[in-house]
């Protein structure tokens, strides 16, 4: 018996609706709902275990966002043929969730929960991952799981001066502002984006048109969970309270740590190990026969902690390694660190380091995506690693986690910002940075390091970018609140706020942020915004010491690239039959040679490890694709010999009669022993037959004149030598249209 099916339905500013179902699918996990756009399905569910695990000292949160290829109508590639680990796309998209959904969980819950979203329905206009958090959202809300929501997220991009909220991906293709924004009813929590410079203004703009819509997704779902009947959530306890021992604690220990905050130890390390005395000398105190839980103790030390490092920073505007709110880190670079990749950079922040290299490929090389609705080709890579080493951590290699793959994509999309249209920079570009040391802000290290190694390997970058990261502190009681530029990792892990922007000089890139607490109002994100400008710039000067503009050759060992706009016509021409033509460019010159079809022409792309390589397929092709002009001198070759002169093909493919009369500037009575075939000859095109197309060349005009010789001296002209002894002037036309024509065939 189908159970009573509940629905709410929105509607978006452009008349779209998004429908909201619950009751219907999924009904023994504890929330479940459908939620759609169009013809763009998502089924969200989520099931939370009753009792959370003993001294559980996290939240066991998993979110899992997947496409199904039967969605879209489409059969998975590869060999499996079916479903199998989350894509990087699909791990970016379930990270999007993440970061806005656990914030709201109580702090107290420990209950093993686990929210999957699922593309059942893929419509080509409308992108499934704008939908996924308000999915989730719905989900939680429609089921008993103690939940500080609801939230959701929209899309807002910004087209010809237009802000437009969940666009079509038509119009997603020419934003030069693309930002998620998730947020409740009454707070702005995660933003993730990219953008083509713009200013702070337009990503504040931005950021309010979508809270506004954000606020009726909520409504909406506050009226299911209603019509549902889950407004009471269950019961817990998951976390043991000591009250009086919180309070012996805190009056006892507070001073020492905000005394060790206050001392300002820049070392990581060795700050770490100061306040980690005073637990570890409170616990070799404790009698044997102590009662006291030091798994709650433990907790309440990392709290005491927490208090001292705020407190500093709220009271005083001094952080933990000295500095003031708005002072960076100790910056110093370096280029060309590593002889053989095709370009390098060193990028080293306080205690965070990246050495990050570039690696030019040609379009062999680009990365085929073949996901459930997303498909084509990525030919601009950026990957990221974090091994323990650089926390001083021992753990074995893994698979790149969610982590890696998020701060690569941030950083990726802060780079591809710069880089040149695909016809200035045909090569396919992979970046890989690897974090050395980590200490904060290892993403934003490794977009400065990556534009350092663009420039190191000769990309004509547009601008230089770097990155930063943004903190905040925030006192609830006293509504005082630092804002902290270039954020440490222990400020990371205290603060409110985690707020990463790149850009250039001209504007923001990229930005990334999650924000942990309630009432962070726009004056303080505009606030924050401006000082990581400041930031940037900050920064980009830094980063000017090492290198300040592309280098003008790429280095010698890098593949050499050039591209060739084609007449669409003409990209079989450069083909041939079967291929035969581009493959005889490729044996012969030794380089590489793609075609493929754009809008409107054809892009011929060469790639070659040498000079001499480049310039003899680029010719063959440009032969083939440039028609001769007169006046233009050539380097034939001879392929036939008459009595009256001599064919040669002056560009390939194509032959032209070189007359007795134009060989020399000297009277010729036989062409005996004066070329020979095969022989190499700079000839220049003095004339294309309007009627035949047939060509005339002329060598001696690129002679000097011998001495006493005037132009109409000599050997004569081309006109003067027609009725000359060489037989009848018919026969010797015929003879020439018949040998030309056969040649040209």
């Amino acid at each position: 018996m189908q159970s009573q099916v509940f629905t709410k339905t929105i509607e978006m500013p452009d008349g779209r609706t998004i429908t909201i179902e619950t009751g219907k699918l999924a009904r023994q996990a504890n929330g479940s709902v459908v939620v759609r756009m169009n013809n763009t399905m998502l089924l969200a569910t989520v099931v939370s275990v009753k009792e959370a695990k003993e001294n559980a000292a996290f939240f066991p949160l998993s979110v899992d966002y997947q496409e199904k290829y039967a969605s879209n109508g489409r059969i998975p590639g590869g060999f499996m043929k079916r479903e199998s680990k989350l894509s990087d796309y699909e791990v970016l998209i379930s990270r999007l969730v993440d970061r806005a959904i656990r914030p709201l969980f109580p702090d107290n819950y420990m209950a093993e929960t686990q929210i999957s979203v699922t593309l059942i329905s893929a419509d080509t206009q409308d992108a499934p991952d704008a939908l996924a958090a308000l999915a989730a959202s719905a989900a939680l809300s429609v089921s008993d799981i103690p939940f500080g929501g609801p939230i959701s997220e929209v899309r807002v991009v910004k087209v010809d001066g237009e802000y437009i909220v969940n666009p079509v991906r038509e119009q997603m293709a020419k934003a030069t502002l693309d930002v998620i924004v998730a947020a409740s009813i009454d707070n702005i929590l995660m933003v993730e984006g990219e953008c083509s410079e713009v200013s702070e203004e337009e990503m504040l703009e931005a950021l309010k048109i979508a809270h506004e819509i954000i606020k009726t997704h909520c409504k909406a779902q506050i009226e299911l969970t209603e019509m549902v009947g889950k407004t009471q959530k269950r019961e817990f306890n998951h976390v043991k309270e000591d009250e009086e021992l919180k309070k012996l604690l805190f009056d006892t220990y507070y001073g020492q740590y905000y005394a060790v905050a206050k001392q300002c130890i820049p070392n990581k390390q060795l700050r770490a190990d100061s306040f980690n005395a005073i637990e570890e000398a409170y616990f070799a105190a404790l009698p044997e026969d102590s009662t006291i839980d030091k798994n709650i103790a433990k907790r309440y030390f990392h709290d005491i902690h927490k208090k001292a490092a705020r407190d500093l920073a709220t009271n005083e505007g001094i952080r933990l390694d000295g500095r003031t709110t708005e002072q960076i880190r100790p910056i110093w670079c370096e280029v060309d660190y590593l002889p053989m990749p095709h370009g390098s950079a060193v990028f080293t922040r306080g205690e965070t380091q990246s050495l990050t290299t570039v690696t030019l490929g040609t379009k062999l090389d680009e990365q085929m995506i073949d996901g459930a609705v997303i498909t084509g080709y990525n030919k601009f890579l950026l990957h990221y690693n974090f091994p323990a080493f650089s926390t001083g951590e021992v753990k074995p290699n893994r698979a790149p986690g969610r982590r890696e793959i998020g701060h690569g994509n941030l950083a990726m999309r802060a780079l591809k910002k710069i880089l040149p249209s695909e016809i200035e920079n045909p090569y396919t570009i992979r970046i890989v940075s690897d974090i050395l040391e980590s200490n904060g802000s290892s993403s934003m290290a490794t977009v400065c390091a990556g534009t350092l190694a663009l420039m190191d390997a000769g990309i004509k970058i547009k601008s230089p970018a770097s990155g930063i990261a943004m903190g905040m502190i925030s006192d609830p009681v006293t509504g005082k609140y630092a804002i902290l530029s270039d954020i440490l990792g222990d400020e990371d892990h205290l603060g409110d706020m985690d707020f990463k922007v790149t850009g250039t000089v001209n504007g923001i890139t990229a930005c990334q942020m999650d924000i942990k607490v309630d009432g962070l109002s726009y004056e303080v994100l505009a606030q924050a915004l401006a000082q990581a400008k400041r930031g940037r710039l900050h920064i980009l000067g830094e980063m000017a010491k090492a290198i300040t503009e592309p280098r003008e050759d790429y280095k010698p060992h890098a593949p050499r690239t050039v591209s060739i706009q084609i007449p669409t016509e003409l990209i079989g021409a450069v083909i041939g039959p079967g291929g035969k033509i581009v493959q005889d460019i490729q044996k012969e010159s030794g380089a590489t040679v793609i075609i493929e079809e754009k809008p409107g022409f054809g892009l011929v792309s060469i790639f070659a490890v040498d000079k001499l390589a480049m310039e003899k397929a680029y010719n063959r092709v440009k032969a083939i694709v440039t028609e001769p002009e007169v006046g233009e001198v050539y380097n034939g070759v001879v392929k036939s010999i008459q009595p009256f002169g001599a064919f040669v093909e002056f560009v390939k493919g194509k032959d032209g009669l070189l007359h007795i009369s134009e060989i020399k500037w000297e009277r010729l009575e036989t062409m005996d022993g004066v070329l020979e075939i095969g022989e190499e000859i700079q000839v220049k095109l003095i004339e294309i037959d309007k009627k035949t197309g047939k060509y005339r060349l002329s060598r001696k005009v690129l002679l000097p004149i011998p001495e006493g010789m005037s132009n109409n001296s000599g050997g004569g002209g081309f006109r003067e030598r027609r009725d000359d002894n060489r037989g009848d002037r018919g026969e010797r036309k015929d003879f020439q249209k018949k040998d030309y024509d056969k040649r040209r065939k």
